[in-house]
């Protein structure tokens, strides 16, 4: 058995788990498109275009409440902004990479993918590059199947059991991974609360404004740290 393989099993097996608390996350988006009132095919075909939950949501949901275009689009460049924060943390890892992988890759780079490859930085170029496509890819596959299973199985759910709780569940998961040292749950929580803070911003730039705040605390943290 090849190395490779085993990196691509050990990606596919560790994203699975990751997964599960997406499933509500994937019911959700059904009931957003079924209320929103566009097509079925339409609302799903976010999914291979956009590939990001929470921005999928904030751009069907505004449709569907007669926003403009453009004002749908750029409330979900600003959920979606995120990814930029993940793509100058994870830059290092695709030097040296082959030009197909530095333009396939940040496709799938999305929350739970950042948060498996975090955790292995040690691997050498063919091992991440293998490990990081095959994660993302899983979660895509799942992803794809669960939110057009969503369109016809989230609007028989009764609202009582408020499956919209699975989406803090999968962030709140991704972060306890996350945190190994001190100045992580500093980072947390100082962006967490400007976050709650701003919540009333336009267009969800709040959480914009939380996520640079909570960057800008980390890479002031982490320079310390190196200089101690």
């Amino acid at each position: 058995m090849s190395d490779r393989y085993l990196h691509v099993k050990r990606g596919v097996f560790e994203t699975i788990p990751l997964f599960i608390p997406a499933i509500p996350f994937a019911l959700v988006f059904g009931v957003v498109v079924g209320e929103s009132g566009l097509a079925p095919w339409l609302g799903w075909s976010s999914s291979p275009l956009m590939f990001g939950g929470a921005a999928q949501i904030t751009i069907v949901s505004l449709l569907g409440e007669g926003a403009s275009i453009a004002a749908a689009v750029t409330a979900a460049l600003i959920v979606g902004a995120r990814h930029l924060l993940y793509s100058v943390s994870i830059a290092p890892r695709f030097k040296g990479q082959p030009r197909w992988f530095r333009w396939l890759g940040p496709y799938v780079l999305i929350d739970q993918v950042f948060a498996l490859v975090t955790l292995r930085q040690e691997e050498d170029p063919a091992a991440f590059r293998a490990y990081f496509l095959s994660a993302g890819f899983t979660f895509w596959g799942l992803w794809m199947v669960f939110t057009a299973a969503g369109l016809f199985v989230g609007p028989l759910i009764p609202v009582e059991w408020n499956i919209a709780f699975a989406a803090p569940v999968l962030f709140t998961a991704l972060l306890v991974m996350a945190i190994d040292r001190w100045e992580k749950v500093a980072v947390a929580l100082l962006s967490g609360a400007f976050t709650v803070m701003l919540s009333d911003l336009p267009n969800r730039s709040g959480l914009l404004v939380g996520a640079v705040i909570g960057i800008l605390l980390g890479l002031l943290l982490e320079s310390r740290r190196k200089r101690s």
